[in-house]
């Protein structure tokens, strides 16, 4: 199945919108002319495939969401649940509590989250808001890559309501119900 120009530029111009981002400032990200980003969403031309992984971070969204147009390309792979979530952080404070923070394995754990993220992982495992954060961002970072998370379960297993809504809305724009 080839990709429709014309819904490949509709997702765009609705992402770069949604982001508040002018076409000279995405053009700016992307190291190319606004005229380019103007063709794309007027489904003139498809973007460069080499672009398409910067594209997709700039607009923090998948390549694939941006190929079909805003739908989904397949059925999600798996079910996951804001507790196994949870408990995927917290397996960072269990690691340093079982090894040791001083143990390569928990550093190098540790490291490669903030190089990756650009935080500083144990600041936000230091306190319940933060530590939510990251349960917020691991479960928006599940469903990108395919995971059916319930609403149900998102709105009740939350203790902060803010984590609970970011993390509905995210769901809700990705056609979870």
């Amino acid at each position: 199945m080839s990709a429709d120009p014309k819904k490949v530029g509709g997702q765009i111009l609705a992402l770069r919108k949604n982001k508040g981002l002018t076409q000279q400032e995405l053009g700016e990200r992307l190291s190319i002319s606004f005229q380019a980003i103007s063709k794309w969403e007027r489904g003139e031309t498809l973007p460069d495939t080499a672009l398409l992984p910067d594209l997709a971070q700039v607009l923090e969204t998948t390549v694939d969401n941006i190929l079909m147009g805003g739908l989904r390309s397949t059925q999600f792979r798996r079910r996951v649940t804001i507790a196994q979530v949870r408990e995927g952080i917290e397996c960072f404070i269990r690691l340093g509590e079982l090894l040791g923070r001083d143990s390569y394995f928990y550093l190098g754990a540790i490291q490669g989250v903030n190089e990756k993220m650009n935080i500083e992982l144990e600041q936000y495992l230091s306190a319940p808001f933060t530590t939510e954060a990251m349960v917020a961002e691991a479960a928006i970072q599940c469903m990108m890559n395919g995971a059916y998370i319930d609403m149900t379960d998102i709105k009740k297993n939350f203790s902060f309501e803010h984590w609970a809504n970011t993390v509905s809305e995210f769901a809700q724009k990705h056609g979870i119900q």
